[in-house]
Parts: C-alpha cells; sequence; structure tokens
C-alpha cells in the first residue's frame, strides 16, 4: 500500500497520515466521504444520516494519534479492526484516510452489513475490507482498533475482551460514542482489560475513549457466552454481550410463553421472529415436539446464541437458526404460528418502527389460518395495526406492562 500523506495524494498501500496538516486534511476527505452516504437498507435506526459526529471524532483521533506518536512500522489495512460501524463511515473513512485495503470489519446487525456494502459499492470500495465475525480472525494481530461503543455494557465487555485476548501487544483502540449515551462505566469495562484507558475532550457532543496495553487473555477462558437459568424453563438460556436480553427470560417472553397452553391444535411450522436468545424458538421446540422451528435475528449475537440455547436444550435438529432481515429466510405461506417479541428501541430511543416493520411481514410468511402471536408493551397500542396487517384479533393476556394478541391470517 502506498502510504497516505496530508496532501491529499491518492489512497494506496501504506502507512497513517502524518504532519501538521493531516487533521484538516481527514476533515475534508471525511466530510466528502460522509455527503455520499445513505442508511438504505437499514432505516429502523434511531440517526437520521448514515454517520455522526463520533464516527468523524474516532477517524480523526486515530489520525492525531498516528501522527504525532507514529508506530515503529506503517499501519496498513490488516492491521485495522472496525468493530460496531452502523452504515459504512469508519470502514469507508479508514480506507479513505489511511489508504487502507484488507481492513477488517465486525458488525452485528446485518442491515448494517448491508448498508456498509451498499456504500462500498457505490464509492467502489469494496476491496477495502471483508467482514468478520468476533473472534480472531477479526482481530489477530491488530494494531489500531475503531470501535462504536455499544450501549449495552455487556457488548462492551465482550468486545473488550477480545482485543485484549487477540489484538497485538501494540493495539491502540479508539472507542467513540455520543456523550449522552456514555457513561463512566465503560472505561471501567475497558480497564478490566487494559492497563491504560483515558478519556479525550468533548467535541460536538461526541467523545473518544483510548485503551492502549491490554492485559494478557490467552490463557483465561472467556467470559462469554454467559449461560442464566429460570424456574419456569427446563432448559438453560445462553447469550453473547450484544444479545437483546441477556441470558434470562424477560417479563414480555414469560407472559407470551404462558399463553402457548392456548393453541388450538399443535402447529407443525413455527418462526420465532427476532429470536435474541432463543427462549420462544426452544419454548415452542419443547412445547411442540413435533414442529419445525425457524428462528430467525439480524443480530450475529443472537443467532448465536439461539442456536447455542436449542444445542443445550436437544432441539437443535428441529430449530433452524437464520441470520436474516425479518422474515425474508421463511417461505410464503409456511408459518402456523409465529411468535413474535419485537423491540420497542433503537439503541436509547422509543422507537415502534422496528416492530411495525416485522409485524408487516408476518402475513406473508403465515400459511392461511395460521397465527401470529404478539407481546408488546400495552402503551404501544399494535392492535390496529396488527388487526390491519395480519388479520381478526383476539386479546390472550394483560398485566400493566404487557399485553398478548393472537392474530388469524383469513384464507
Amino acid at each position: 500500500m502506498a502510504a497516505v500523506s496530508p496532501d491529499g495524494s491518492a489512497p494506496g498501500d501504506g502507512s497513517a497520515p502524518a504532519g501538521a496538516s493531516a487533521l484538516g486534511d481527514a476533515d475534508e476527505r471525511l466530510a466528502d466521504l460522509f455527503a455520499q452516504l445513505t442508511r438504505d437498507p437499514d432505516f429502523d435506526a434511531e440517526e437520521l444520516q448514515a454517520h455522526d459526529t463520533a464516527d468523524q471524532l474516532i477517524l480523526r483521533s486515530a489520525v492525531e494519534d498516528l501522527a504525532e506518536r507514529p508506530p515503529a512500522e506503517p499501519v496498513r489495512g490488516a492491521d485495522i479492526a472496525v468493530i460496531g460501524d452502523r452504515h459504512g463511515a469508519l470502514t469507508l473513512g479508514a480506507a479513505t484516510l489511511f489508504g487502507a485495503r484488507g481492513i477488517r470489519t465486525h458488525q452485528d446487525p446485518l442491515l448494517g452489513e448491508r448498508a456498509l456494502d451498499q456504500n462500498a459499492e457505490r464509492l467502489q470500495l469494496t476491496a477495502s475490507y471483508a467482514h468478520h465475525p468476533l473472534d480472531a480472525s477479526l482481530l489477530a494481530g491488530a494494531r489500531v482498533v475503531l470501535l462504536q461503543l455499544p450501549r449495552g455494557l455487556e457488548a462492551l465487555a465482550e468486545v473488550s475482551e477480545a482485543i485484549a485476548r487477540w489484538a497485538a501487544p501494540e493495539v491502540r483502540v479508539f472507542a467513540g460514542g455520543r456523550v449522552k449515551h456514555m457513561t463512566r462505566a465503560m472505561n471501567e469495562v475497558l480497564g478490566r482489560d487494559f492497563a491504560n484507558v483515558s478519556a479525550g475532550l468533548g467535541w460536538r457532543k461526541s467523545r473518544v475513549l483510548r485503551a492502549e496495553s491490554p492485559r494478557d487473555r490467552a490463557d483465561e477462558p472467556a467470559r462469554f457466552p454467559k449461560w442464566g437459568d429460570d424456574p419456569d424453563l427446563d432448559f438453560s438460556i445462553a447469550a453473547f454481550g450484544a444479545t437483546f436480553g441477556g441470558p434470562v427470560l424477560d417479563h414480555g417472553s414469560r407472559l407470551l410463553l404462558s399463553t402457548l397452553r392456548d393453541v388450538g391444535r399443535d402447529p407443525s411450522a413455527v418462526v420465532d421472529l427476532g429470536c435474541g436468545n432463543g427462549v420462544l424458538a426452544v419454548s415452542a421446540a419443547r412445547r411442540f415436539p413435533g414442529a419445525q422451528v425457524h428462528a430467525t435475528d439480524q443480530s450475529a449475537a443472537a443467532v448465536a446464541a439461539t442456536a447455542l440455547t436449542a444445542e443445550a436444550a436437544g432441539v437443535a435438529d428441529r430449530v433452524a437458526v437464520h441470520r436474516a432481515d425479518a422474515l425474508e429466510a421463511v417461505p410464503d405461506g409456511w408459518a402456523d404460528l409465529i411468535l413474535l417479541n419485537p423491540p420497542f428501541h433503537s439503541g436509547a430511543a422509543v422507537h415502534a418502527g422496528v416492530g411495525h416493520r416485522l409485524i408487516r411481514a408476518c402475513r406473508r410468511a403465515l400459511a392461511p389460518g395460521g397465527e401470529l402471536r404478539l407481546v408488546f408493551n400495552s402503551h404501544l397500542r399494535y392492535r390496529p395495526l396488527v388487526e390491519r396487517e395480519v388479520g381478526p384479533v383476539r386479546q390472550l393476556a394483560r398485566t400493566s406492562a404487557f399485553t398478548v394478541l393472537a392474530a388469524t391470517r383469513a384464507p
């Protein structure tokens, strides 16, 4: 790779930018790049654009740090790992600033991957990166890690441990986010795995944490996945750091499961839409021993957790797990029963649009006479939407917090 110099020379195969003008040049390049990014096809996100100031600050912090403290060997594409990129701003920004090819990137949501790929194709940057799971293939030997801080501390803990376990001893981590979503506990989580953690100055309501000197984790057992038990379940639940809900039976799913005794006839084809830790899929497989179950989620952490939960419960042969958007992995008219506990947040904001889109997807996948069983926060008032999109509705359970509805697809 040719070095990227502060004068704006073309990206190639080389080292990080250096020199007094590096920061100003980086900002100009990023402004041009960010203006061309879109979120398509990820329109469930809280943000209105495909980047925010945290993306910019992470990248400019890396540029500044590498210019002020040049590493002994030039930083090349394969030395850079990007984690948590939402729509391509970090990955494509790194490719633009560092002239990098071979960047390794990990995004938990499938729609984030697709947004990155579409942006890269349009900007002719598809050769600059490759997708990886959160494991050694992503981080082995990495010397620079660019991280959009996840909102959950468990997700951050898993990422932090993975970097410390597999990255190079001289790795520099630039972890940024919006100040309103950051807490001091994030410093503490990183401090478990890195000897040096510091917070940069706030800039346009964003901030970057820097972590260096990873503690040796090579001989320690991995902290993830985690396992949990519940008195209402006869199996254990697995969860990775980014698995929604963790290794527990949440209150909404508990209420939904209480209604499965009321299914008129045993279904032969069941879908757990948005499977999370797999508790609904595995419960359905054990409740209906003749059924085949599709468990689907766009989260890599969710499908990995569901697969482990199903295997430990002895039903992996009847639970097919798909990383997919909504019901795209389910054939038309296949499902006798769809179980749905939709998310009602995007990040930290109440955002019912995700649930709306999942509900609208159900009619196509339901067989005539098939049933959607849905649990949701009672204040969201989903019933008119469910009735319009699926069919006649009856209420099965209601508490002050949650409501369970059953909707039947008309023939």
